[in-house]
Parts: C-alpha cells; sequence; structure tokens
C-alpha cells in the first residue's frame, strides 16, 4: 500500500492501533526509575505530523507522557544551530555498541562520547548548551512550545528529582568527562539541567509537531530556519544510527526512518520531505526502546511504503 494523500494516514493509523491492541508482551516500564515504574504497559498512542502543521492520531497520542531521552534530538539541534561543526569536536557521531549508560568507552576515548544521543554525549551536548544560553532545559523548553503549538508543556519536577536522586551513574559519566577538560560547567548544575530536560511531559502530538523542523530539512513552523540543510541531514543521519541505544541496526532494519527512542516509552520517527511521527507505549525491551512502539513504526513503513530507503 503506497499513500497517494494526507488523508491516507488515518486508516493507516486506526489499522495498527487494532493490531497494537491484539499484540501480547508489550515489554516492562523503566522501573529503575520509580516515577515511571507505575506506567501500564499496555497504553498506546500514535501521531504523524504534515509538513504544514496538519496532525493525526489514534489511541492516547493526546496523553503527556515523559519524554526522557527523546529530548536529546532537540538540545543537539538547538547547540549544533548555535556552534555548528565545532560541536562535533567533543562529541562523536558513531554508534555506541554498549548500554546507552555505560562508562566503559569513555576510558578508552579520552572522555569523547561516542555520540550525542547516549548519555554520556547528551551531557557533552547539554553543557555546551548551558554554556552557550545560561538556561539549556529553559531554552528546550521554549522551543518545544512554539514547535508545537502547545504552551502547556512543562518540567515533571517529580519526574527530575527522582532521576536526581538515583542519578550516580550520570554523575560519575560527568565528573570522568569533566576529567578529560570535556565539561564546562559545574557538574551539579550540569546534572540538574540535564534531568529538568529529559523530565519534559508531552505528547506523541506535540512531539510529531516539535520535531517537524527535521522533516523540512531544518525549517521551523513559521519558516524560520534552524538548521542547514547539511546539519538537517546530520541530525538525522545520526538519528538512524544511534537513536535506538544499541538496537539502531535493528531498528533500521525494521522501520528503516530515522528515530530516537526515550524510556519513557516514546519514540520520534521522520520522513524528510514528507512527515513526522511519534508513538508511545510505556513497556521497554530489554534495551531500553519500547516495544509497542517499534512494531507500530514496522508496521506503518511497511503499510505505507514509506522509508528513507
Amino acid at each position: 500500500m503506497i499513500m497517494t494523500s494526507p488523508l491516507t494516514f488515518e486508516p493507516v493509523l486506526e489499522r495498527i492501533a487494532e493490531e497494537m491492541e491484539r499484540t501480547p508482551g508489550r515489554g516492562r516500564p523503566a522501573d529503575y526509575i520509580p516515577a515511571l515504574a507505575a506506567c501500564d504497559p499496555r497504553r498506546f498512542g500514535m501521531a504523524v505530523a504534515e509538513l504544514d502543521g496538519t496532525v493525526y492520531g489514534v489511541g492516547d497520542w493526546r496523553e503527556p507522557f515523559s519524554t526522557q531521552s527523546i529530548t536529546k534530538v532537540f538540545t543537539l539541534a538547538l547547540d549544533l544551530a548555535r556552534e555548528g561543526d565545532e560541536l562535533w569536536e567533543h562529541v562523536g557521531r558513531e554508534p555506541s555498541g554498549n548500554p546507552f549508560n555505560s562508562l566503559v568507552q569513555l576510558e578508552y576515548e579520552s572522555g569523547i562520547p561516542r555520540n550525542p544521543f547516549i548519555n554520556a554525549g547528551a551531557l557533552v551536548v547539554t553543557d555546551r548548551l548551558q554554556t552557550r544560553t545560561g538556561d539549556a532545559s529553559g531554552e528546550l523548553l521554549t522551543f518545544l512550545r512554539t514547535e508545537s503549538g502547545n504552551p502547556d508543556l512543562d518540567f515533571d519536577l517529580e519526574v527530575a528529582a527522582s532521576e536526581f536522586a538515583h542519578g550516580d551513574r550520570n554523575a560519575a559519566l560527568a565528573h570522568f568527562m569533566a576529567s578529560y577538560g570535556n565539561i564546562d560547567n559545574p557538574v551539579p548544575v550540569l546534572l540538574d539541567q540535564y534531568f529538568r530536560q529529559c523530565s519534559v511531559r508531552a505528547s506523541c502530538a506535540d512531539l510529531a509537531l516539535a520535531a517537524g523542523f527535521l522533516a523540512r530539512h531544518g525549517s521551523r513552523a513559521d519558516g524560520a530556519r534552524l538548521l542547514t540543510l547539511t546539519q538537517a541531514k546530520q541530525v538525522n543521519a545520526v538519528m538512524l544510527t544511534c537513536g535506538t541505544y544499541d538496537a539502531a541496526g535493528e531498528f533500521a532494519y525494521r522501520v528503516g526512518l530515522p528515530g530516537k527512542s526515550g524510556v519513557g516509552g516514546g519514540i520520534i520517527a521522520v520522513v524528510p520531505g514528507r512527515c513526522t511521527l511519534c508513538v508511545w507505549s510505556p513497556g521497554l525491551d530489554e534495551r531500553g526502546n519500547s516495544v509497542a512502539g517499534v512494531a507500530a513504526l514496522d508496521r506503518f513503513t511497511t503499510l505505507t511504503g514509506v522509508s528513507v530507503f
């Protein structure tokens, strides 16, 4: 089935939602973050946003959830827009092959994280955005509110506090990179900004709309340019190769789109020049990706024939 009109999104989404409802084995919520552990793994929502801001959805597509690592895409874009290629001197662009909170590679690679989507890399990006703006998480929130058209988006301070209280591994990553001179701000300041960033609550509709600049090759909803064409290509490329932790190869194989997941159960995906998607279901697999979310995106590209390949 090849899509010929945006109107065909709705029956495709409805069919996917029906299939997901019948699918057993939906994984488990992120129990290492106490504030997320109580989420119902059977919840499911999915939204598709067109380039012009038209958005379609099914299920819990208007229900806010904890975005977690999905926000790393937006902080990457906001910092890349400010400093350009200098950023890549401080963080790499290669898949890690290790868990997202691993310390191992930093020792071998002199405090330079493999990519901006593992925790160490995201800490570097947040640190650099903090240096340039004085309020990295506030800059992120303003951007998300503007691009989604939802002024009510906000941090979940309970989730941020929960992560801060259980954030020893992230603190270790930050201190280790600081010892190599790859962190500018005091580590407690950086961690506060980082945990606030990850705690943003947003819906599938909000995130599909907010990520639209990646489908529009770097242009924001109002037509202003955030990223150059090359920078937008770079962000999409890193999403494709690194956006779903150490399951990025499997995600590319099954879905065929640039994507970024979060342990809150959300995944955003981009069809450059066409649309953006967001799916949410809190049950995760062993690598931290939503079981139903990956399956739904797999079905979307299969049913529509849309992918980057």
